[in-house]
């Protein structure tokens, strides 16, 4: 059996958030669980017994495996994966080195039960930077479904979907703070970068572009997605690039300008 590599929580944690971030299964068992129930971003519970079932569905793709301590049960699952041709590592020192670097980590409870979310339709700025967080940071398979504002209620109710950006709690604006915002408190996305990307969004999202100089050119693009897309899932398809671009800028690209004049 091909044997396991291993990956750090701050090479991870550079992943996560990304469009290339490696798919991250947490195989702890219940009683390990529920003692500490937090998951690392992006992660979903998978039993260790079980593992191999999952193996169809990943290949081709970058794979994490992640226990308590880091030890037999995920080295042991990312061993298994590897002999089916899978990119699998296991994270070092497990869930406890990520909680003991300080790094995020979602509460189970503020997690909701199904994969799909509703919003009004003909999105601009929240209604695109909370789906890009919660494909980028909570839930890879997120479904986001785009309706008639008076009809939010019903869907979340008969399609088992968690509203967003509405008056619907708590997912909504509450005071000052925009919805990506509350996201961040209530997932525990507690990062630097993801800070300084809020604080431009609910710049352009609330006309307050005193708060930072980048909210300008956010608002402008998002006025002219929306103008070139009719389409609401294919303007949200084109807009997650943009906050890609945003969260590197955020994450690495403070202090960089540019001006390109030819010289004399």
């Amino acid at each position: 059996m091909p044997g396991f590599t291993e990956i750090s929580s701050t090479q991870l944690m550079r992943l996560i958030g990304t469009p290339d971030a490696p798919q991250i299964i947490d195989v702890s068992i219940d009683e390990d669980f529920n003692a500490d129930p937090h998951l690392i971003p992006t992660a979903r519970r998978w039993p260790h017994t079980r593992i191999e079932e999952l193996a169809p569905t990943l290949k081709g793709t970058h794979v994490v495996t992640i226990c308590q301590q880091g030890k037999k049960l995920s080295r042991g699952s990312a061993a298994l994966l590897a002999s089916h041709s899978i990119h699998a590592e296991n994270l070092e020192g497990g869930n406890f080195a990520w909680r003991d670097s300080g790094l995020p980590r979602i509460p189970h409870v503020n997690l909701p039960t199904s994969h799909r979310w509703v919003t009004r339709h003909r999105p601009k700025i929240d209604r695109i930077a909370c789906p890009w967080l919660i494909r980028r940071f909570v839930n890879p398979a997120a479904q986001f479904l785009f309706v008639a504002p008076s009809d939010v209620a019903l869907v979340a109710e008969k399609f088992d979907a968690t509203p967003f950006d509405t008056e619907i709690p708590p997912f909504c604006h509450h005071g000052e703070a925009c919805t990506f915002d509350r996201m961040l408190d209530l997932f525990g996305l507690d990062t630097e970068p993801l800070r300084r990307l809020a604080t431009v969004i609910r710049a352009a999202d609330t006309n307050r572009h005193d708060l930072a100089p980048e909210a300008a050119g956010l608002l402008a693009i998002s006025i002219g997605l929306s103008r070139a897309y009719k389409d609401d899932q294919a303007q949200l398809d084109a807009g997650l690039p943009l906050y890609d671009a945003l969260y590197r800028w955020a994450r690495d690209g403070q202090g960089e300008t540019h001006d390109d004049a030819p010289s004399t």
